[in-house]
């Protein structure tokens, strides 16, 4: 009885031993194929060393043909933004912080994909998607820093600017929006289809006489007509705040909006103007065209708003936006221009200028005022 146990007891452990060495190279097996599928990701074809060998020798034109700014604007935001871009704890390595800012800027100032991105700077899509977030979010949180209402002497400039440059009184700014087309989106993509057929989200901007952003609003679907997006927006109460608009200043905004004591539109042309209403409305659009000029050279430097926002989360695309111009300000703070600006098509520049469906309420003081500068520009 004893033998004939022992002999099952060796059969079992044969049998244990042979099934140990079968599982233990299956998975010898799975992990080699792991393992060269992982070197096969790893040795992807990318471009090697472009910033260390490329970049580094550009003069200053090719320097800010590529990046939109100049080298000493790009070392500015460097330092301004290296403590958001280094890691305050130890754990996995992260790629310098001027290679993060060199992604971001190409990825706002191009209209190049993800993919295109990551070859060029030999990095992953996390890689690249992390550094544009990463450098967005600091931007967008120091944008009270680069984007002010002009108040005190500041504003007294503003004034002698837009008078100088063409000859309409007390002008502290001048409003107008534009669309940036967008994917459309997994919920409520309707909302965001404008009058032109494609999705967007709306920008508001209330610029200076020097294109300087004073004021921007971003969010809003395409699909909103200008006149309630202001409604929604901070400079609708600025408007009941005298503070705001010293020596009884106003914007300048076009006949999708309404006349308000501090906010002057256009007489609507109804082929029966008088000589002064046409002198009227010629003056302000003279002063009104550095609002356009501004969004010209917004799209013109961050040629990302161009062309379909490099996100699908709609919460992500209005801080995106707001970071393009804080952008802007500071390249214009710095006297860092560009010699192209972008003409937006009026067709797409107004998509949604619907006055026939908009209910228009005339403001007595607005229209006063209006009539009373209509005089004094003769």
């Amino acid at each position: 009885m004893d033998a004939k146990m022992n002999a099952i007891k060796i059969i079992v452990l044969r049998y244990r031993n042979c099934d140990t060495s079968e599982d233990s190279s299956s998975s010898d097996d799975e992990w080699n194929v792991l393992l060269f599928k992982r070197e096969k990701r790893k040795h992807r074809p990318r471009i090697q060393n472009y910033v260390d060998n490329v970049v580094v020798r550009y003069m200053g034109h090719d320097f800010k043909s590529h990046f939109r700014m100049s080298k000493a604007t790009f070392q500015y935001l460097l330092e301004m933004l290296r403590p958001y871009l280094t890691r305050k704890t130890k754990g996995c390595p992260m790629i310098p912080a001027s290679h993060q800012l060199m992604i971001a800027i190409w990825k706002m100032a191009t209209m190049d994909s993800y993919r295109s991105v990551c070859d060029r700077f030999n990095v992953g899509r996390a890689t690249a998607v992390r550094a544009v977030r990463k450098v967005t979010r600091a931007l967008f949180l120091n944008s009270s820093t680069f984007i002010k209402w002009p108040t005190g002497d500041r504003a007294i400039r503003v004034m002698q600017g837009f008078k100088e440059s063409s000859g309409f009184p007390n002008t502290i700014g001048a409003i107008d929006g534009t669309h940036i087309r967008i994917d459309a989106p997994k919920e409520n993509h309707v909302d965001y289809i404008n009058r032109k057929g494609f999705h967007s989200i709306q920008l508001q901007l209330v610029c200076d006489h020097r294109t300087l952003i004073t004021h921007c609003y971003a969010g809003h679907p395409g699909s909103v007509h200008d006149q309630r997006v202001f409604r929604q927006s901070e400079v609708a109460n600025y408007l009941n705040d005298e503070e705001k608009f010293p020596a009884d200043s106003h914007l300048l905004g076009d006949a999708a909006y309404e006349i308000h004591q501090h906010l002057l539109t256009p007489f609507r042309d109804n082929g029966h103007l008088t000589e002064a209403q046409n002198n009227y409305n010629y003056r302000m659009s003279v002063a009104r065209v550095t609002v356009e000029r501004c969004i010209g050279l917004l799209k013109g430097r961050m040629r990302s708003l161009l062309h379909c926002l490099p996100m699908s989360r709609v919460a992500l695309m209005a801080e995106y936006v707001i970071t393009c111009c804080v952008v802007h300000n500071i390249c214009t703070l710095r006297s860092d221009d560009i010699p192209e600006v972008i003409t937006i098509p009026p067709a797409l520049q107004e998509c949604n200028r619907a006055e026939e469906n908009l209910q228009r309420r005339q403001n007595a003081g607005g229209v006063a005022k209006r009539n009373l500068i209509m005089h004094t520009l003769l």
